[in-house]
């Protein structure tokens, strides 16, 4: 098992936490809590070891959107590919916001 832990500037913290996905093959669970005000954290535990420039790369797309609320992510990984963890962080985010736009 492989740990990534990433730090990103943000909002205000989200308004609710919110849960998208399954841990199982092939895919990954992602959880959303409000964070610190005007930081997101991620922390990631994946099962497939030597992947962390894709992660930094999908995770960085995601998270260096202006504007986005303060979040405490914690993603764990089944071996998912990189669609499907935008689909899931998006799909937590919807949650936590009501928001559409993030798909």
């Amino acid at each position: 098992m492989q740990t990534l832990s990433l730090e990103y500037t943000a909002g205000a913290p989200a308004a609710q936490r919110a849960l998208a996905g399954v841990v199982g093959s092939g895919d990954l669970e992602v959880l959303l809590e409000p964070g610190v005000s005007g930081q997101t954290t991620v922390a990631i535990a994946t099962s497939v070891d030597g992947v962390d420039e894709i992660w930094k790369a999908v995770i960085d797309r995601i998270f260096t959107e202006e504007g986005l609320a303060a979040y405490k992510v914690e993603i764990n990984d089944f071996g998912a590919t990189p669609a499907v963890v935008r689909l899931r962080i998006a799909q937590a985010m919807e949650q936590t916001t009501g928001d559409a736009a993030h798909d």
